[in-house]
């Protein structure tokens, strides 16, 4: 089992624009995008998308397979379809002002093929969809692992080279659909939320609850490498701001919490809180990398997926913090739920049976 998979009304009369949301945030920007379409809408970040431009009285689509349909809220319009289609991606971007792309094959290991149906033909189809029904303005949600060397990175800026060698398939896909939406003629926004975390997380706590009650958690290295984590409602807030701001088109923006926690120290303070033993047994990273260079090349060899990967191993053990600057001052925007305030929010909901429902 692996822990860095991480994962993402009617229309407002023209007088509504400067209506508060149920969060007391206005919506930003000059031109308000009213009808809004959201592909990875029944995911962990998306269905929180949802909720907000509900909430903000926008119209919302979203693009979904009909098994997956049934968790959206009511008055959402689903749009029957998969990002490998393009037919029924261009058909769900027509009659929308904006689309919020945050639909994604999001895991440490798979094959090539796959990620570049989804993250790479996938992206292809929307820009396709946006392009031919004048669509103004794609929000594309990808990832800081798209700039990820596997060593330590300290306040990386937005404007940060692609990584050379990528330690997955997941964040390869990724540099080529950033490249993809940058090449379009598409205005676009794109945003690098960097693991997500709160309320209805699917990944992380399932994870990491698992792996505790086995007793198989362990600590990768020495544990002092820091880590930038991101509260889903504070990502949410940067997304429906790009969905309007004119200042950041053509733009792209790390966006995190903020704040740069050691890593274990929040894991053992999540599994307190959870009512686990925090007591982890501690590996040497390069003894981590090397057994899971093996564990790699035995699935390569007979198939199956690996208990943990290098990425795995660089992800849990490496440094790894973001410069947010650019997207506070070009979205007007700014975590408002602080580090702490998130993760006591995202174990009340999992001790009630939120995040299982």
């Amino acid at each position: 089992m692996d822990l860095a998979r991480s994962e993402r009304g009617g229309v407002p009369a023209e007088g509504a624009r400067d209506e508060r949301s149920a969060t007391g945030v206005r919506p930003r920007g000059g031109a308000r995008h009213a009808r809004v379409l959201v592909t990875g809408g029944t995911g962990f970040l998306g269905l929180h998308v949802v909720r907000r431009l509900q909430a903000e009285g926008r119209f919302v689509r979203v693009l979904a397979r009909d098994t997956s349909a049934a968790s959206l809220p009511a008055g959402v319009e689903v749009a029957r379809g998969d990002l490998r289609d393009a037919r029924s991606v261009h058909a769900a971007c027509v009659g929308v002002d904006a689309v919020v792309h945050s639909g994604a094959l999001s895991q440490p290991w798979g094959r090539a093929l796959d990620f570049d149906a989804v993250n790479v033909a996938g992206t292809r189809h929307v820009i396709e969809g946006c392009a031919s029904a004048g669509v103004r303005r794609l929000v594309h949600v990808s990832s800081p692992s798209v700039v990820f060397t596997g060593d330590d990175q300290r306040d990386v800026r937005d404007d940060a080279p692609f990584a050379t060698r990528c330690l997955s398939e997941y964040s390869r896909s990724k540099q080529r659909a950033e490249e993809l939406v940058r090449e379009s003629r598409v205005p676009f926004v794109v945003l690098r939320p960097k693991a997500l975390f709160g309320p209805g997380d699917r990944s992380l706590l399932p994870r990491l609850t698992a792996l505790a009650g086995e007793r198989r958690l362990a600590q990768i290295g020495n544990g002092a490498n820091e880590v930038d984590l991101t509260y889903v409602d504070n990502a949410v807030d940067a997304i429906v701001a790009a969905i309007d701001s004119e200042r950041a088109v053509g733009r792209t923006y790390h966006v995190t919490n903020g704040e740069h926690p050691r890593l274990w120290d929040v894991i053992r303070d999540l599994l307190s809180g959870l009512g686990y033993d925090a007591r982890l047994r501690r590996v040497p990273y390069r003894a981590a990398w090397s057994a899971a260079a093996g564990l790699e090349l035995c699935a390569r060899l007979f198939g199956g997926e690996p208990r943990f990967t290098r990425y795995t191993v660089a992800i849990l053990a490496r440094t790894q913090t973001y410069d947010v600057r650019g997207a506070m001052r070009d979205l007007d925007w700014k975590p408002r739920v602080p580090l702490a305030e998130g993760l006591a929010r995202t174990v009340a909901d999992w001790r009630s049976g939120g995040a299982r429902a």
